[in-house]
């Protein structure tokens, strides 16, 4: 049985809106955190001009294979192994990495991996778009979002969610512009980074 996240399924349309236009010249993109891999299904059909890369810890490539064998497009591939701690990271190269609910549910120490990672393997002019809930200026941005920070605090004292200046701030170690900013359904947004030519 495949699993399922009802969360994917609300928010894929508005994501992809974003995806069209930021990745609408963009040829490889690596998934990090594919989850369940329903969002790597919808996105690689509603793109076919890219090749989209699943990728996640092991015990969620059983889950991302199920999705990808039964309604997989051919231009969505199996999961490669990536967790964020590893020193070194993959040897492949992409112009275009997308991440959607993870850095909330990583400690700070596995956020600051993910973007030297990304520094990695993302090549000059190459798009990061990451999805999530963001604070400002160490505010929430609305009383649901502080009410789900307590939810994770409680469930992980590691996780949180986090404040968008302080990702930033790794971005510009890792080589990363911000360059967008965009406002999604139910306090979410999307960060679109790009590495310096």
């Amino acid at each position: 049985m495949k699993p399922f996240a009802e969360s994917c399924a609300e928010n894929q349309q508005p994501i992809l809106e974003i995806l069209r236009k930021e990745f609408a010249h963009t040829k490889k993109v690596l998934e990090i955190g594919s989850g369940t891999g329903q969002h790597a299904v919808f996105f690689a059909r509603a793109l076919p001009h890219l090749t989209w890369q699943t990728s996640d810890v092991a015990e969620h490539h059983a889950g991302i294979m199920a999705w990808l064998e039964d309604d997989g497009p051919a231009n969505a591939l199996p999961p490669l192994e990536l967790d964020v701690r590893q020193s070194s990271w993959l040897t492949t190269k992409f112009d275009g990495i997308f991440s959607a609910n993870t850095v909330h549910i990583m400690s700070w120490p596995e956020v600051e991996h993910m973007f030297a990672g990304i520094g990695q393997v993302l090549i000059p002019d190459g798009c990061f778009c990451l999805y999530g809930p963001f604070n400002y200026q160490g505010q929430y941005s609305s009383p649901s979002n502080a009410k789900f920070d307590t939810w994770l605090k409680n469930r992980d004292p590691a996780s949180g969610i986090r404040d968008v200046d302080e990702l930033n701030s790794l971005a510009e170690k890792a080589g990363l512009s911000l360059v967008e900013d965009y406002e999604m359904p139910v306090n979410n947004r999307i960060l679109v980074w790009r590495t310096r030519r």
